[in-house]
């Protein structure tokens, strides 16, 4: 039985490019289905962070740890240049101050968990990978609403705690739980339980994303140009992550293995997260730049890994 639901779960990572898009098309052409779940986002998401998180070991991270530089310029890359990116290039497309805190809040948050799978794909350091994850996961509710505030300052009224909150619920207590378990059971825990809640995690996601899209879909229109501005802007800093973390890679003489993951985490975003915040605090048009990141971020990430990565 474990064998077959290992092989399920792998179909469902490889067609996650097919997936993500697919429950934003269902939530916004059938918002009526999806919004029962909404109640429910903030457990059903800290569900798929739990099961990401099974796999992490504190040794796995200490050994991470040892190398600083691939950390250093992953926050420097997420965190700093990123966020500044997406405020100075929106602030010069957009004049709607509720879309730039968008971009803004859609760059200022943590590297996504599913950024584990495409380490793996394309053959990454995973230790490395998990510590990015498990770093920027735990300083989500301090670094996202700081972000905000130094950048958007007076003009973006937020519920900072309400934020903070949230977070921990969604991200840093299902980590916190599950590396524990998987340490004081030396692993038994989570080769026992991950074949069946990796599978349900994903369902999980597809939820998640086809509710919050659901809770937007009154507001979208695809007939607005504003749309398909957002969307190419989306594509181009998405994009631009990536090739900046592949700069730095080559900057810190990271070996490729390194280079890889930080690729990956520097380019990822956790929009699901992201998403069901501007949904619960920002005005509909902040939502839009997350939305059609999550149209459009797994297709960019199976693209500029072989661009930039097969090839090193």
């Amino acid at each position: 039985m474990n064998d077959s639901l290992i092989k399920i779960n792998n179909v469902m990572d490889r067609i996650i490019p097919v997936t993500t898009p697919l429950a934003v098309a269902l939530g916004l052409f059938f918002p009526h289905v999806f919004i029962v779940f909404r109640p429910f986002v903030i457990t059903l998401f800290g569900i798929m962070t739990f099961s990401g998180a099974l796999k992490l070991t504190a040794r796995e991270l200490g050994e991470a740890a040892k190398s600083p530089v691939p950390i250093l310029f992953f926050f420097l890359t997420a965190h700093v240049i990123m966020p500044l990116a997406a405020l100075c290039t929106s602030s010069i497309v957009f004049d709607n101050n509720d879309v730039i805190t968008g971009f803004v809040l859609l760059f200022a948050g943590p590297t996504a968990v599913s950024g584990f799978i495409w380490v793996a794909i394309f053959k990454g350091d995973k230790a490395l990978g998990l510590t990015f994850i498990l770093l920027d996961t735990l300083l989500a509710p301090i670094v996202v609403p700081a972000t905000i505030s130094i950048l958007m300052g007076a003009k973006v009224t937020m519920d900072m705690s309400g934020i903070a909150i949230s977070l921990i619920f969604m991200v840093v207590l299902p980590t916190i739980i599950a590396v524990a378990l998987n340490e004081t059971s030396r692993g038994k825990i989570p080769q026992t339980i991950c074949p069946w809640v990796d599978p349900f995690a994903k369902l999980c996601l597809f939820a998640v994303i086809a509710a919050n899209s659901s809770a937007v879909s009154p507001f979208v229109r695809f007939s607005n140009p504003l749309f398909w501005k957002v969307a190419c802007l989306c594509a181009f800093l998405t994009s631009s992550g990536f090739l900046i973390s592949k700069l730095f890679g080559k900057i810190g003489k990271c070996s490729d293995q390194k280079s890889t993951s930080l690729v990956i985490a520097g380019g990822l975003r956790n929009n699901s997260a992201v998403m069901t915040i501007a949904v619960a605090f920002f005005p509909e048009a902040a939502v839009l730049p997350t939305l059609l990141s999550l149209i459009l971020q797994q297709t960019i990430t199976a693209i500029m890994g072989k661009l930039i990565i097969k090839k090193g």
